[in-house]
């Protein structure tokens, strides 16, 4: 994981997304400031400007930090403040990550997970050959256990996902594939690659 500027609001986002959920939520007596009654599904516009989120952050999971295609689907829409935690940021640009749907799914409505908006750089650190994601070891303790409850949260260092980190990475050596081929395809493992000199 590593920090994600934020986008800037698409031109018909507010027509195509925020006015037709605003009309749900008021029609529905949902209050904006408020929670979700429990087990409440509301209307998924959000799902109308998936296509632009893919291509406003460059079809890059911001919690994993790897480039999927949008076509295979795998792309959704994270509420990082959760729908059922705050019913009026469901329609609101400024509240989605786009997250690939394993990462979304792990996520849920939790709020423990770091804001990859907010991230403070080097955060996390990778060790290349085996995929492993960990703390960055100079942090202080408790910005430290933040950094492990996302990863926990999340389950970034699980086999599958070392394994995708490792298998990246050592396609890019292999095949000698160009530096900004890397970062297109994990600006995480670009990233650490270049903290490292290992490009």
């Amino acid at each position: 994981m590593i920090p994600v500027t934020a986008q800037p609001e698409p031109a018909d986002f507010d027509a195509k997304v925020r006015k037709k959920g605003l009309a749900y939520l008021n029609k529905h007596g949902f209050l904006l400031s408020q929670p979700l009654p429990a087990t409440t599904q509301i209307a998924p516009y959000w799902r109308d400007c998936l296509t632009d989120l893919h291509q406003a952050y460059g079809g890059v999971c911001a919690y994993i930090g790897v480039f999927f295609e949008r076509v295979m689907g795998a792309g959704s829409v994270d509420h990082f403040i959760a729908k059922s935690t705050l019913a009026g940021q469901a329609y609101e640009w400024s509240n989605y990550r786009l997250a690939c749907s394993t990462m979304n799914s792990r996520k849920r409505e939790y709020n423990d997970v770091l804001d990859p908006f907010f991230l403070a750089p080097n955060s996390f650190w990778l060790q290349l050959s085996t995929g492993h994601i960990y703390p960055n070891p100079h942090l202080a303790a408790q910005p430290r256990r933040i950094v492990e409850q996302t990863i926990e949260r999340l389950g970034l260092d699980d086999p599958a996902c070392r394994e995708l980190r490792a298998r990246l990475y050592q396609e890019y050596l292999e095949y000698q594939l160009p530096s900004d081929y890397l970062r297109k395809l994990s600006p995480f493992i670009w990233c650490e690659a270049n903290r490292q000199g290992a490009l």
